[in-house]
């Protein structure tokens, strides 16, 4: 797919693929939008430590995959 608004694709980057899986990987939210929201439509793991409540999104293919732009988008307007 050729980069643009919606998907950019960054195949130079010492992370990429940051995950497995996918054919055409957007890296355009490469840091999450919705880390920081208590609930999101990705798959992130909770763990706990010394009281503390860490989300983990290392499984989380959510913002990288093409058809989940306009949920995204969406979901910040709110």
């Amino acid at each position: 797919m050729e980069n643009s608004s919606r998907y950019f694709e960054n195949k130079e980057c010492q992370y990429f693929p940051c995950h497995k899986g996918l054919a055409d990987f957007n890296c355009l939210f490469c840091y999450c939008p919705l880390y920081l929201r208590e609930t999101c439509p990705g798959n992130p793991k909770y763990f706990e430590t010394n009281g503390k409540r860490t989300k983990d999104c290392s499984d989380c293919t959510f913002p990288h995959r093409l058809e989940n732009y306009d949920k995204i988008m969406q979901i910040l307007g709110e």
